[in-house]
């Protein structure tokens, strides 16, 4: 059984410019690429996951 903390590698097709772009903001913030991704897409679905409940019926 896998652990919580393995992570699944994925391969991955970017632009350069879109690679060079998320390298330029990762090393804004301190992060690797991989790292970046990550965090970008750990946000992405926390949004979506928010955005997608509905409210409560009054």
């Amino acid at each position: 059984m896998a652990e919580k903390s393995e992570k699944k590698q994925v391969p991955l097709r970017l632009s350069q410019q879109l690679y060079n772009d998320l390298a330029a903001w990762a090393e804004d913030d301190f992060r690797s690429v991989n790292g970046q991704i990550e965090y970008l897409l750990t946000e992405c679905v926390k949004q979506r996951k928010k955005s997608s409940r509905k409210p409560p019926d009054e």
